[in-house]
């Protein structure tokens, strides 16, 4: 597993250029081929508008004490700001609206740097990372210094895939991230030991989480959670609980430094986030229709190995 095999780096994206150019049509589906084979897409600088006043102020924030926490999320679709607790109204006010610009931003560039996916992806969440990666006390399963994959609690995709863009603002230091065997190499050693047998077993959606459980109770509407949802969350754990694999797994460490994007599949390609704050993210869900080798989407993986669906049909 090869360094430059793992990271590609792109410098052949004009925004300017429309949509309808053949060159660049073939170029915006080569780029989705080598994320969906678990590439990392790489910019040395930021690919799309992003003013050094809104760096500046979120960095500046973080440094000053003021109330970001160490994780700020927007959700776009409904313009909500959530994590920035400054009792300041302009502070907050600022600070959405520079997270809506970069994710309006972000999703300009990828429109046209990955055309195939653009009528078809969801919009996910936005996010700004000021906290030092490195050191962070936390509980296990929520550690970003362990090797896993990503999975949502709260948001089943229903085997769409969780693509990110990142952006490093930081003014001086790199984002340090370790990766190792994509998701097929590691379903092949792993899954059943990680009872994906057991979950396709319960059929396409009849795996309940305890929230979901406490959700109907209280009167909550959940999202229902498909099995392929309920084993990537339990892969995310299960890795990150196997020291061996943690300790003896070959491992490529990948450094972004400031000003610098890129992109990837993080349901597929296993990372973790050694050092680093300040940092910037986008996330779409892309729907395996929307693929151009749908035949390596994990869902698609992991029914290979269960011999069965792990979502309804429809859904993906």
């Amino acid at each position: 597993m090869a360094n430059e095999m793992a990271l590609v780096r792109t410098s052949d994206f004009d925004p300017a250029e429309t949509s309808g150019d053949a060159s660049e049509s073939a170029r915006a589906r080569w780029r989705c081929e080598r994320l969906e084979a678990g590439q990392v897409l790489y910019f040395d600088t930021v690919p799309f508008d992003f003013p050094e006043a809104d760096r500046q102020f979120l960095v500046s924030q973080r440094q000053s004490g003021s109330g970001l926490h160490k994780n700020i999320s927007y959700r776009p679709r409904r313009d909500v700001l959530r994590g920035y607790a400054s009792g300041k109204p302009e502070e907050v006010a600022r600070a959405r609206e520079i997270m809506r610009r970069y994710s309006a931003e972000v999703t300009r560039f990828l429109s046209g740097a990955l055309a195939p996916y653009a009528a078809y992806w969801s919009l996910d969440y936005a996010s700004f990372r000021p906290e030092e990666e490195a050191g962070r006390d936390l509980p296990l399963h929520k550690r970003n210094d362990l090797l896993h994959v990503d999975a949502f609690p709260t948001r089943p995709t229903h085997g769409g895939r969780i693509l990110r863009c990142f952006t490093n603002i930081n003014p001086t230091a790199s984002r340090v991230w370790t990766i190792t065997d994509r998701l097929p190499a590691l379903a092949n050693r792993f899954a059943r030991e990680a009872g994906l047998n057991e979950i396709a077993q319960r059929g396409p959606l009849a795996s309940a989480s305890l929230l979901g459980k406490l959700q109907r109770l209280l009167g909550v509407a959940a999202a229902k959670r498909s099995a392929y949802d309920a084993f990537m969350l339990r892969f995310h754990d299960y890795l990150k609980e196997n020291s061996g694999f943690q300790e003896t797994c070959p491992k490529i460490r990948l450094e972004f430094p400031p000003g610098s994007t890129w992109i990837c599949y993080t349901d597929y390609v296993p990372h973790a986030v050694l050092s680093g704050r300040y940092a910037l993210e986008q996330t779409f869900i892309v729907p395996v229709g929307a693929l151009v080798t749908p035949a390596q989407a994990p869902i698609r993986v992991l029914e290979r190995l269960a011999g069965r669906p792990l979502a309804p049909v429809s859904a993906n």
